[in-house]
């Protein structure tokens, strides 16, 4: 059932071994660098047991509230619910948050999906994944996820240097695995468990590999040591960098020293196929959430950008509405991609019902690849003073208010702290410490952009303009060659060729 926000924070007092800035937290919840988000994830719980959110965040089953986040997707209406939730959340906390779980619990679900391929190596495997599954959806857990390891020397093979640059078993027993080496994980200091999982995408003729392992990691077992990143929060005052010290997600290195993980948690081991098909279908489900994060992104851009130009009259100058315009079309090529990836959803290999992917992967693209053109866009339309404006002090002080009164009043609608306000907002949203790690996360948190296309590559439909030309140029048959789908029977095609009465039943 859903959890309460006390009862998440109480979890992560476990007594793991947090450390940041080279000191050892004693209470994770507390610390000035966590208690943000850990707050904010004991606020996301307790918006499901809000009689006024309830019916948003949750859904009911068996008598039991469960949330919509953890919920299998069978049908259409699911995604709708999940899409309606997320915005709720990111609406009611009034900033972005990344990993919360939403976003990482749907990587479980790929691995769903090749349980045939897990059952090659092991059927105990695939009974596992479904066994986890049923438990995040009946405990809550906040779940994270593990990817990115140190990696060392890429141009040679981890046995060639320390193998622990690449997390590794390094022995089995009667229990479960032996793990050492060590992960990169968003949030994994104050989180409840991670499905950790290698990130080589080529294993080459290797059939089986020691590196080749995946599984959930409870991130209260001893022997993990989370090193941590210095968050942003603290270092200068809130009224000065509101995002900064509220949203700030704490990276954290997980070190595994010769870490046991039990039989009953390993996901996949030694088959490097299981480990292919796992990072071919990662985000299959996942980057629905991340786009979605994106497309809030791009509103607060518009929010931030065009209250600064109305306050001013700038928004009646013709080159300006032409920028807002930029951001607008940003903005609504990835709310056309989210829309249509849910209205044309596709049936997945283990019967759940997956986004389209190709439109999906093209709408991850899309928000990735123009993110930084459309930050230095709603920058030019902020205008400078979001870099030489005085903090909050100064507005506050006798000897200085007078006078920041005086020049940052613009009318009778934004007086002096309005205005500070609002360029203290869009400096933290576009131009400071925590603005430029968002940036640069948001090229590692989904994979580079160059897996990105990869992604597309794989789930476009090639079939369909192959057909079209060589029918249009009347082509023989034989320059098809073999073909993954029938011609014309891309999910657009059967959307539209579909009979009124089929169209209806699908939405």
């Amino acid at each position: 059932m859903i959890r309460k926000g006390e009862d998440y924070i109480q979890s992560i007092r476990d007594g793991r071994e947090v450390y940041i800035g080279g000191e050892r937290v004693r209470d994770v919840p507390t610390h000035p660098m966590f208690k943000p988000l850990v707050d904010i994830r004991a606020r996301i719980y307790d918006m499901g047991h809000d009689p006024k959110l309830r019916h948003i965040m949750a859904y009911q089953e068996d008598g039991a509230w469960n949330a919509v986040a953890n919920k299998l997707p069978h049908v259409q209406s699911d995604w709708w619910d999940k899409r309606r939730a997320t915005d709720t959340v990111l609406e009611e906390l009034g900033g972005i948050v990344t990993r919360v779980g939403d976003e990482t619990v749907g990587e479980m679900w790929s691995l769903f999906d090749g349980q045939d391929v897990l059952n090659e190596v092991d059927p105990q495997f695939s009974a596992n994944i479904r066994t986890h599954i049923h438990r995040v959806i009946q405990t809550d857990p906040f779940h994270v996820s593990a990817n990115t390891d140190p990696k060392g020397d890429r141009s040679r093979l981890p046995q060639e240097q320390d193998p622990d640059m690449l997390l590794h078993v390094v022995r089995e027993t009667d229990a479960g695995l032996i793990v050492r080496g060590a992960k990169y994980e968003t949030a994994a200091a104050y989180a409840n468990q991670a499905f950790t999982k290698p990130t080589i995408a080529n294993w080459g003729n290797e059939a089986y590999s020691d590196y080749a392992v995946g599984f959930i990691c409870d991130l209260g077992t001893p022997g993990l040591k989370f090193i941590c990143r210095t968050g942003f929060a603290g270092r200068a005052p809130a009224e000065d960098y509101p995002l900064s010290n509220r949203f700030d997600e704490i990276d954290t290195l997980v070190i595994f020293d010769d870490v046991l993980i039990p039989w009953e948690n390993v996901l996949f081991y030694r088959h490097t196929r299981a480990a292919m098909f796992m990072r071919a279908t990662l985000h299959r489900y996942s980057a629905f959430a991340f786009v979605q994060r994106s497309l809030k992104f791009a509103d607060m851009m518009i929010g931030a950008a065009l209250f600064n130009v109305r306050q001013t009259g700038l928004d009646k100058q013709q080159a300006v509405q032409e920028k807002l315009a930029r951001l607008a079309v940003y903005r609504e090529g990835i709310n056309a991609h989210l829309t249509a990836a849910i209205t044309l959803c596709e049936r997945s290999p283990g019967g759940l019902m997956m986004p389209n992917q190709s439109l999906l992967y093209t709408g991850r693209v899309l928000a990735t690849a123009e993110l930084h053109e459309m930050i230095h866009i709603a920058r030019e339309l902020c205008g400078g003073q979001i870099c030489i404006t005085p903090d909050k002090a100064a507005f506050s002080a006798p000897d200085t208010a007078p006078w920041l009164e005086k020049y940052y009043s613009v009318n009778a609608d934004w007086v002096a702290e309005d205005r500070r306000k609002l360029l203290a907002f869009a400096r933290d949203l576009l131009n400071s410490d925590y603005a430029g790690h968002r940036l640069t996360f948001q090229l590692f948190a989904q994979s580079p952009p160059y897996a990105h296309l990869a992604a597309v590559y794989r789930n476009f439909d090639w079939d369909g303009p192959l057909d079209l030309v060589q029918k249009a140029a009347g082509l023989s048959n034989r320059v098809l060659g073999e073909t993954t789908r029938t011609p014309g029977d891309s999910a657009i095609s059967q959307w539209f060729n579909a009979a009124p009465a089929a169209r209806a039943a699908a939405e």
